[in-house]
């Protein structure tokens, strides 16, 4: 897109692609339960800022959204963005608490929600007129008939939307904080068109784009590949309300980009390899296995930075030809183009894998204050290791104590109502302090090292990343869900581990272990087993003084959103560290506790 045909905001950017084509699908649910054209969606959005433009919303006004991944969001977001408005989406776990500090930061003039969540809201408190309920009518609220039902005879839509301007705040996006209460970054039109263009300048994206929203609409991640993607390209989303549910869809989908966090790509990548060595027909089991081990040895060449043999390459592409290629089209990325990995670091052996059978991932680095995305290169040119290079059109420096800050267009407008955490964050250059520690090539490969405030220092001085620890070991413990790497000021690193919770019940059904609850499982001895033979294969990959010496697996799963990780599977390190003192303060006891192993126990057991 060539600079005089770059659109000025996303509701210029909507209405010429709902003009491409009116009678394609834009948006639809799995076996198409649910679609709506570009024409059914143009008029729906024209109806919901109709609607609430009759119910006072204007230019600058908040609107909140709370809802499971569905259709309906698209026409009353988009309809709100063309009222000039700034409208969000919030966690559909968040309590009362919480949620009454949001909608008042945010200053929250319309909630549009699901009924189950009307009495949550009610019950914050906060001063919302109008609560529109999309799938009900429950007493004091109005329902999304009502509300097209409230539009002016008079409403000018045409000029309304036009009157929107690039520096308008079109959404909010609350950092999900591992301390105090989250801060909610304002994205400009000017901001997200920006990140949209230049990742099409990596990552090409056309009309027609088959894409899938399956993470929260309150994380940025989903906004960018599944709203905005459909905004300003015209992909088509294909809307799954379960995330749980994303792998059984996607042969439907058949994604032609697609963008997922690591956990999903290494859930995707358990279950390959269970339907592999499960597959009943003993031919194409054999046929399966073959194929799959000459991609493994094409992943460790990729993952050992070597140059591809000619006979490997020869055998890959006859194992591709006769299987992998069958493979991905059963997993439903048969016409996957590209694929991007983020929102945390994800092992490179995750990515090689999926490499490896023929399925191109990149990963991409950034974060909510710069508008999602901020380096990415395309799978073909990536890095195992990096996270490509930083997008065109912004700047890039390495502080002394080695914080990456970024200045550009994607650059946040600020923190909602914070000035004094805006300044912090963003300088008088206009340098925004990522809080990353990040290191950079000779040719502008990124390589992200950890965050800087949670950098290990050892009780020898000896500076580490725990999210390197953490995904290395990770990456051979599938059966762990989340783990805490202990070290600041210590002789040895230790660790905390809990289960996946969708990992623990499948795991005891194939071993036959009656009890599936986490407590059963952390004191079974297979299970410590195993998890202590991956944490002994997870050391090898690390230097002596990173590896992990002691180990407990806690009775328990950690929720999201919880006192252990955010919403976006952050760790609250200092959170954890307070409520878990006793049991870390174990860890290196003298006297070992019988809850704490050690990786050695398992030197004779294949990890799970």
């Amino acid at each position: 897109m060539t600079a005089p045909e770059r659109p000025a905001t996303l509701c210029e950017a909507f209405q010429r692609s709902a003009a491409v084509a009116p009678d394609a699908v834009a948006l639809r649910t799995p076996g198409d339960t649910q679609t709506l054209t570009w024409r059914e969606l143009a008029e729906r959005v024209r109806q919901a800022a109709a609607g609430l433009a009759g119910l006072g919303v204007g230019r600058g006004d908040t609107v909140s959204l709370m809802m499971a991944n569905r259709i309906e969001f698209y026409p009353v977001e988009i309809g709100a963005q063309h009222l000039g408005a700034t409208s969000f989406s919030v966690y559909n776990t968040l309590p009362a608490e919480q949620l009454t500090y949001l909608f008042d930061n945010a200053g929250t003039k319309v909630a549009i929600c699901e009924e189950q969540y009307v009495d949550r809201i009610r019950a914050s408190g906060a001063p919302v007129e109008h609560i529109v309920c999309i799938d009900g009518s429950p007493p004091g609220t109005i329902s999304l008939d009502d509300l097209y039902a409230a539009a002016r005879q008079d409403f000018d839509f045409e000029s309304t939307w036009r009157a929107v301007q690039p520096d308008d705040i079109v959404t909010l996006i609350y950092t999900s904080g591992t301390t105090g209460n989250p801060k909610g970054v304002e994205m400009t039109h000017a901001n997200l068109l920006f990140e949209g263009l230049a990742l099409d300048a990596v990552l090409p994206m056309k009309f027609g784009d088959r894409v899938t929203s399956f993470l929260p609409t309150a994380h940025i991640a989903d906004r960018v590949m599944g709203l905005y993607g459909l905004e300003v390209f015209g992909s088509q989303v294909t809307v799954v309300s379960d995330a749980r549910a994303i792998a059984a869809a996607l042969p439907d989908v058949r994604p032609t980009v697609w963008g997922a966090v690591p956990r999903v790509w290494e859930k995707l990548k358990a279950g390959i390899e269970f339907a592999v060595g499960h597959e009943a027909d003993e031919t194409k089991r054999q046929a399966l296995q073959w194929a799959m081990s000459v991609a493994a040895r094409r992943a460790a060449t990729l993952v050992a930075g070597e140059p591809m043999p000619e006979q490997l390459a020869a055998e890959w592409a006859q194992a591709d030809e006769l299987v992998l290629s069958k493979l991905r089209e059963g997993l439903g990325f048969g016409e996957l183009r590209w694929a991007v990995s983020g929102a945390a670091p994800i092992p490179k052996e995750t990515l090689a894998f999926f490499l490896g059978i023929g399925i191109p991932i990149a990963e991409v680095w950034g974060m909510s204050e710069l508008s999602c995305v901020a380096s990415v290169s395309h799978p073909r040119e990536a890095r195992l290791g990096t996270v490509g290079k930083l997008l065109p059109g912004l700047e890039g420096r390495i502080a002394e104590d080695g914080e990456f800050l970024v200045r550009g267009p994607l650059v946040m407008k600020g923190y909602r109502r914070e000035p004094a955490k805006t300044a912090e964050a963003i300088d008088a250059e206009g340098w925004l302090h990522t809080g990353d520690i990040l290191e950079v090539d000779d040719e502008g490969y990124l390589k992200v090292v950890d965050r800087k405030k949670e950098l290990i220092i050892n009780a020898a001085g000896k500076n580490m990343s725990p999210a390197n620890i953490e995904n290395t070991i990770l990456a051979a413990c599938p059966m762990v869900g989340v783990m805490m790497t202990i070290g600041d000021g210590r002789p040895y690193n230790a660790a905390l581990m809990v289960f996946d919770a969708e990992s623990v019940g499948p795991y005891a059904a194939q071993h036959g272990v009656a009890d599936a609850s986490p407590a059963a499982l952390a004191a079974h001895p297979e299970v410590i087993a195993r998890i202590a033979a991956g944490v002994a294969q997870g050391n090898t990959k690390l230097s002596r003084v990173e590896q992990i010496k002691r180990f407990r697996i806690l009775p328990t799963v950690w929720e999201p959103g919880g006192d252990e990780i955010t919403l976006t599977m952050k760790l609250k390190r200092k959170p954890i560290m307070t409520k878990y003192a006793s049991e870390i303060e174990e860890l290196y006891a003298a006297d070992r506790h019988p809850e704490v192993h050690e990786p050695a126990e398992a030197a004779t057991v294949q990890p799970a």
